[in-house]
C-alpha cells in the first residue's frame, strides 16, 4: 500500500498565494507521473497539472502561467504552487500519483484524501 499525504489548503484572497504538498509513503518501490486534480462543488473532477518522472509537465489552460508543479523525488512529494488565484480555483485538490508498490507489481493510481482551497473575492 501506498500512502498520499497532502498539506497547504486554506482560505486566500483573490490575487494571492498557495502552496500544497503531497507526500508519498508506505510500501512504495518507483514513483511515475505525479499529477494535481480538482473539483469544485458540483462539478467533476479535473486535471490541473502533471509531471513525469523526467520532469515534463502538462498545465490545464485554465490555470497555466499561474500554477507549477514541481517534484522532489529523493523526498517523493509534489508541489502545487498556486500564484494569482481565483475564486474559480476554489475547490478540493487531490493528488494522484502512479506507483509501484513492489518490484514485481504493476504501476496504479494512488489517491491523497483531498485538501479545500477557498479563494475570497
Amino acid at each position: 500500500q501506498v500512502q498520499l499525504v497532502e498539506s497547504g489548503g486554506g482560505l486566500v484572497q483573490a490575487g494571492g498565494s498557495l502552496g500544497l504538498s503531497c507526500a508519498a509513503s508506505g510500501r512504495l518501490f518507483i514513483i511515475n507521473s505525479m499529477g494535481w486534480y480538482r473539483q469544485a462543488a458540483g462539478a467533476q473532477r479535473e486535471l490541473v497539472a502533471s509531471i513525469t518522472r523526467g520532469d515534463s509537465t502538462n498545465y490545464a489552460d485554465s490555470v497555466k502561467g499561474r500554477f507549477t508543479i514541481p517534484r522532489d523525488n529523493a523526498k517523493n512529494t509534489a508541489y502545487l504552487q498556486m500564484n494569482n488565484l481565483e475564486p474559480e480555483d476554489t475547490a478540493v485538490y487531490y493528488c494522484m500519483m502512479t506507483a509501484r508498490d513492489g518490484i514485481l507489481r504493476p504501476f496504479r493510481s494512488w489517491w491523497g484524501q483531498g485538501t479545500q482551497v477557498t479563494v475570497s473575492s
